[in-house]
């Protein structure tokens, strides 16, 4: 239990900074479970995975700040205790001895609306946005994304945001479970309920961080609950619109990595313009005693996932 995956590094050379990543927690009071595919999913031990989690990294004590990249309560949690749920879990995040940013997953959103959700996380976007910006160290900038910004989940039933995610899905998905993939094909199978996309407002908002992140002369890296790419998620998992959010990131060269969680399984894929891709290991699906969280050095010219247990190391190297 909790043995890290051991990557090679230039000896001597300090990270300009380094941070916490964990993923999909879930947790709830209730026995284990499965996915719909048929996946173990260990509600309660997910918890003292993130307790363990937080030990690690104050253990490290050179973390600057954790990122969570959502789900922290899983939608199995009965209605009456999910309040609870959540501020249970943000508890236990709350022990890290620094900063820590949430991303709001589809999990999130099955138990609390965004007007509880995001102020409890201390989620800094406008108008019950959940997307923003930081700058954690030199020459860098992190773009946290709202995945479920056009969602049927999270916003109010008559919210325009939610009828429009309706509508969305009226049209590309037939099944009257809009939950269900079944008969789609290829990529169309991530035009799911549990799914979202990026909103025009949001994708103007990105388009302006990146030219100023270029101007700045700073490398990003893209932080998302849902991933990106389709070679590092399976279908079902993918943003409605990852399309349209990569084809804005690849208008400029300094988006170096894109960071998600949502998909469990955990991969890593470098795109077509040298971005790579990272989608985390679900601690919810960790079995007993064993581990599914990291820590990320950030170095000019790469990024080195120190994996703890099942989630794996990952080398993320990049022209500087």
């Amino acid at each position: 239990m909790g043995s890290t995956n051991v990557l090679v590094s230039s000896p001597g050379k300090q990270p300009l900074f380094s941070f916490g990543v964990v993923s999909d927690v879930q947790y709830a009071d209730i026995p284990d479970g499965h996915s719909f595919i048929g996946v173990p999913r260990y509600y309660r031990h997910s918890i003292r995975v993130l307790q363990r989690a937080v030990r690690k990294w104050n253990n490290h004590q050179n973390l600057n700040f954790v990122i969570n990249f959502g789900d922290i309560v899983d939608g199995k949690c009965p209605p009456d205790q999910s309040l609870d749920a959540v501020k249970k879990v943000n508890n236990e995040f709350q022990k890290f001895k620094g900063p820590v940013f949430h991303l709001i997953g589809n999990h999130c959103l099955y138990n609390l609306p965004r007007d509880i959700l995001l102020p409890l996380l201390k989620i800094p976007g406008p108008n019950g946005q959940a997307y923003y910006d930081i700058s954690p160290g030199p020459g860098y900038r992190i773009v946290v994304l709202d995945g479920y910004d056009i969602s049927a989940i999270g916003w109010p039933r008559v919210h325009p945001k939610t009828l429009q995610a309706l509508e969305f899905l009226e049209k590309k998905n037939p099944n009257p479970d809009k939950n269900s993939p079944a008969g789609l094909l290829g990529l169309e199978r991530r035009f799911v309920m549990f799914n979202g996309a990026v909103g025009r407002e949001q994708l103007e908002w990105l388009d302006g961080i990146l030219q100023d992140s270029t101007k700045l002369r700073q490398k990003v890296i893209v932080c998302c609950h849902l991933p990106l790419d389709p070679c590092a998620s399976s279908q079902e998992a993918l943003l409605w619109n990852y399309d349209e959010v990569m084809n804005v990131i690849h208008q400029y060269k300094c988006v170096k990595a894109c960071l998600s969680g949502h998909d469990h399984q955990g991969r890593h894929s470098i795109d077509s313009h040298g971005i790579h891709h990272r989608s985390f290991e679900a601690a919810l699906e960790c079995p007993p005693e064993t581990d599914a969280f990291g820590h990320i050095d950030v170095y000019d010219n790469r990024l080195l996932l120190w994996g703890t247990d099942r989630m794996q190391g990952t080398e993320m190297y990049f022209n500087p």
